[in-house]
């Protein structure tokens, strides 16, 4: 590898996509926040609740009409492929666009403008052209909503474990069983669901279907109300629901290998995100300490203080680093290539399990150095604690990670 093809620098490009970020914050998301606070229904990161216990309404249309407008603005998607109407950035460059939106926008409206796990993804790419059209296009330009269907109820970490199944009928499919802990089950306008074709086929056993929300035999179930408080977890039931064949993610048995695309994505997505969010809690800790005052003095004069803030740099930097050089070398190798690299997996728990560890150290010194005002609930460091311990859960556990960087890095020895 060149030096040139492992820099970490932020590239003219991503500069560029930054700087009609800001413009973006400025012009488009502070006005729809500041008409959103005359309602009395919340904030982005902090919605009241409907009465079925569900994000309201008006602050949900509010995160809608960001992702619209970033849409037009090609300001949503810039990880997708060019070819199909994204950016076309790699891992590095996106590295540098997440850590702006997240750093910039807090726990603002503005987080809803770069594509999460409502938007397009890296397994949304194997879609057929006249899916493309259908879904990924308008999925692209923020028109529609999805949402990524593969935990259940009583499986989460082992994909191969779970239950749901599809049957072909002719030239459709049926689908049947249960999935649970769906982020944006209530709201997706399509779902990316995950099945079982083939039983005792291994990695070769599952499939991808592309669901419609109004399907008939597609039913919502209850909302999930989790640490998050957000309203947007809950479960989906599947009865019998007919999936023509077209709706068939790249092929049958790629199952697997579209679902770890996903979830490796939300795992790298961690470097970003957390890098931002850290900045945020570290300048907030800062200016704390220069404002609160204990016996007449700053309590940043204070030693214990010093060190708690030192500690959030030294996570903040620690994970930064590891993040652009993990992912500087996974953009050789191609992070959602299918099938995948063989050293990949490895570095992406690697840098997965980094972040969130990191974070959660990061985001409990934060709350420490605000103090009883840290414990306020909504205030953006108690939110962003309960954040922290939730990372640690999703796309895979802290103790999944560690199983996958042992395994890579025996695999490695017994090869050598």
């Amino acid at each position: 590898m060149t030096e040139h093809s492992m820099s970490i620098a932020p590239t003219a490009r991503a500069q560029e996509y930054t700087d009609r970020f800001r413009r973006f914050l400025d012009e488009d998301v502070r006005p729809l926040e500041e008409e959103l606070a005359k309602h009395n229904v919340g904030t982005a990161g902090q919605p009241k609740l409907d009465s079925e216990g569900r994000m309201h309404p008006i602050v949900w249309e509010a995160r809608r009409e960001v992702q619209r407008r970033a849409g037009a603005l090609n300001l949503y998607a810039p990880h997708i492929s060019a070819e199909l109407g994204g950016g076309g950035f790699n891992r590095v460059e996106m590295h540098h666009v997440e850590e702006f939106v997240y750093r910039h926008s807090g726990l603002g409206l503005g987080l809803a403008a770069l594509a999460w796990t409502e938007g397009p993804n890296p397994a949304s790419e194997h879609m057929s052209e006249a899916m493309r059209e259908r879904y990924l296009t308008p999925l692209i330009k923020g028109q529609i909503t999805a949402a990524f269907a593969n935990t259940e109820p009583n499986v989460g970490t082992d994909v191969l474990g779970m239950e749901t199944w599809a049957k072909q009928d002719g030239s459709d499919w049926i689908l049947n069983g249960r999935k649970a802990w769906i982020t944006n089950y209530h709201f997706a306008d399509v779902y990316q669901v995950v099945a079982v074709t083939e039983p005792g086929a291994g990695t070769r056993s599952l499939t991808m279907f592309l669901v419609d929300a109004d399907t008939p035999g597609l039913e919502r179930g209850p909302d999930l109300p989790t640490m998050m408080d957000d309203g947007l977890t809950g479960e989906l039931e599947f009865r019998d629901v007919r999936v023509p064949a077209e709706n068939i993610v790249r092929e049958v048995g790629d199952g697997f290998a579209l679902a770890m695309s996903w979830i490796n994505w939300r795992r790298l997505c961690r470097g970003g995100m957390c890098s931002g969010w850290g900045q945020w809690l570290i300048t907030r800790a800062i200016s704390r300490s220069q404002e609160r005052k204990s016996g007449g003095r700053p309590i940043g004069d204070l030693q214990s203080i010093q060190h708690l803030i030192a500690r959030m740099a030294l996570e903040f930097y620690q994970a930064r680093s590891t993040s652009l050089v993990a992912q500087a070398e996974l953009d050789q190798w191609g992070a959602f290539e299918i099938p995948l690299h063989k050293e990949a997996p490895r570095l992406i728990s690697l840098l997965k399990i980094i972040n969130d560890e990191a974070f959660y150290r990061l985001a409990d010194s934060a709350i420490q150095v605000h103090g009883a005002n840290g414990l306020l609930r909504g205030s953006p460091e108690e939110k962003l604690f309960r954040v922290a311990r939730n990372l640690r859960i999703p796309a895979g556990t802290s103790e999944v990670q560690l199983n996958a960087i042992a395994r890579g890095l025996l695999r490695e020895a017994a090869v050598s």
